[in-house]
């Protein structure tokens, strides 16, 4: 433990989309592992106040946190990597910084003064950056700032950073610049130019980088970490070199083979030791050595960004390997599903996940797809949006209710099995209004729910605003839909199952956001472990 926090600076250049969130999640992984308290931000430069508003095809999946915060996805590795929660504080945005000023000046906080991006803004941010580092609870904070080195947007960030080090003093913060180091196959060559060219621009802004993780195809030779170290002014133990890799679970040993966590804990003038990775080696050990494996479905809107449905696919990885199974997933495009093609599109797989979303378009494709599955025997999870279809599906074709519907898709459909919860009911502003965050649910024993959690109380993060009507509860129930978790103050239900079948879940909540390496999510190892068994019978 340190007297005062220490804080680590990500930032990128060259190129977007290098991995910082990865990057900077391994090297908590390890600082973690030598037991020092540590946790991760995210500073985004977007105008955006959260990505709640914003397409998955823009900004791929929407995180939630405990506290209801709608955050990027990259907190999704920061938890998945240390399972630790994150919350409101361990994401900024601009939007979210120039708000919080504006509110500032129209309460007349700034004394009549002219309100600037220096001090007003700079002085905001740094006040975000250290909400976490004065909390008490953390001795070392990493920072990843959003965007590349240069971009207009992230001018202010940087400029933070440079005061904060300023104010901070020696040896308790440092910045790590993610950067590429590109190959070109017909000079046949590693070129260490634009590397050279984004530290000189960070250096531009006052900034100088400490360290330098360079990605990269193939291997740097010492002549490369030489070169780098001389033109960046970084000693040459921290020119790191981060290779790709099959995994983003590989990454914390790449760095400790490295030596990122001791450059990183020298610098800071703190102890290092050997970090404790026995249980996530484990764990490593069981992804990449299945005993078998299965094929799941993945039907949804936005299957061609794999980002959009990023928790669902690490869960899947995370329970997998704890089944000691491969799960091959299937992405399957819900608004080319029809009655026509989803025997020839479902009938190989172990299991089909209906996935989250929002909006009427491919609404039918899931339909039809529930409707297969149960018929069929084959293990069904229905997440948020999938469950509301499980139970349209079922109004439907079970209870013959042709026209049943949610109120989302059909302001006017007769039947309204699933409908606008009342609290949102006068919202009229969209960001941030959802029910979000970590509810209560009760579980009924002797159900799959609770076979699959082992608890009859639990807790789930949720981002909705349609439920599950209660005036169709009783008949759904009678016709074989039961509800086997609810919420215990206002009666929602939260889970359903269709007893007589195989393995048929649908959860409102989002049972990925919380599955990490350490802690598999309980519903995904016993939907895997179904779709094994399903298999195995065939």
């Amino acid at each position: 433990m340190t007297t005062h926090p220490k804080y680590i600076f990500v930032t990128g250049g060259v190129s977007s989309s290098l991995g910082k969130g990865i990057i900077a999640a391994s090297l908590a992984k390890l600082l973690q592992a030598q037991g020092y308290r540590t946790t991760i931000q995210k500073l985004d430069p977007y105008i955006n106040i959260d990505p709640g508003t914003l397409n998955p095809y823009e900004h791929g999946e929407c995180y939630v946190t405990d506290d209801g915060a709608e955050t990027d996805l990259d907190l999704g590795h920061y938890e998945r990597f240390l399972n630790v929660p994150t919350s409101q504080a361990n994401n900024v945005t601009t939007g979210r910084i120039y708000q919080s000023v504006i509110d500032k000046e129209r309460r007349g906080e700034f004394l009549g003064k002219t309100v600037q991006v220096i001090p007003h803004i700079t002085d905001e941010i740094k006040h975000r950056i250290q909400i976490l580092g004065n909390s008490g609870d953390y001795d070392i904070i990493i920072t990843e700032i959003g965007g590349t080195v240069g971009d207009i947007e992230s001018l202010p960030y940087i400029e933070a950073v440079r005061q904060l080090q300023w104010d901070l003093g020696e040896n308790n913060a440092l910045v790590i610049h993610l950067t590429l180091v590109p190959y070109l196959s017909a000079a046949g060559e590693l070129k260490t130019k634009p590397t050279q060219h984004s530290v000189k621009t960070l250096m531009e802004s006052g900034v100088q980088a400490d360290i330098l993780v360079c990605r990269t195809e193939h291997e740097l030779s010492d002549g490369i970490k030489t070169k780098l170290a001389r033109f960046c002014n970084v000693k040459k133990e921290a020119v790191i070199q981060s290779i790709d890799a099959s995994t983003i679970y590989d990454v914390p040993n790449l760095m400790l083979e490295e030596g990122l966590d001791k450059v990183v804990l020298k610098q800071l003038d703190l102890n290092s030791d050997q970090p404790d990775l026995s249980q996530w080696n484990e764990f490593l050990s069981r992804h990449k050595n299945p005993k078998s494996q299965v094929t799941i479905g993945l039907i949804g809107k936005y299957v061609e960004l794999q980002d959009s449905y990023k928790s669902i696919l690490e869960a899947f990885i995370h329970a997998g390997a704890e089944n000691e199974v491969k799960v091959n997933v299937e992405s399957i495009h819900s608004e080319y599903l029809s009655k026509d093609n989803v025997k020839e599109k479902l009938s190989h797989l172990d299991g089909v996940l209906v996935a989250p979303g929002f909006g009427e378009r491919g609404i039918e494709g899931k339909i039809d797809a529930v409707r297969y599955v149960r018929e069929h025997n084959i293990p069904f999870l229905g997440i948020c949006l999938g469950m509301q279809m499980a139970v349209i599906e079922y109004s439907r074709n079970i209870l013959g209710l042709d026209d049943a519907n949610s109120t989302e898709m059909d302001e006017n459909t007769a039947h309204p099995v699933i409908a606008l919860m009342e609290s949102q009911k006068d919202v009229v502003n969209k960001g941030g209004t959802m029910r979000l965050g970590s509810w209560d649910c009760n579980v009924e024993t002797d159900t799959l729910a609770h076979k699959s959690y082992g608890h009859k109380e639990i807790k789930e993060r949720h981002r909705h605003r349609f439920e599950f009507n209660n005036d169709y509860k009783a008949q759904i129930e009678a016709a074989g839909l039961k509800a086997t978790g609810y919420n215990p103050e206002t009666g929602l239900v939260e889970i359903v199952e269709i007893p007589t079948h195989n393995w048929f879940v649908g959860v409102q909540y989002h049972p990925e956001y919380k599955s990490t390496v350490a802690n598999p999510h309980p519903l995904f190892v016993s939907f895997v472990a179904a779709a094994l068994e399903y298999k195995d019978n065939k």
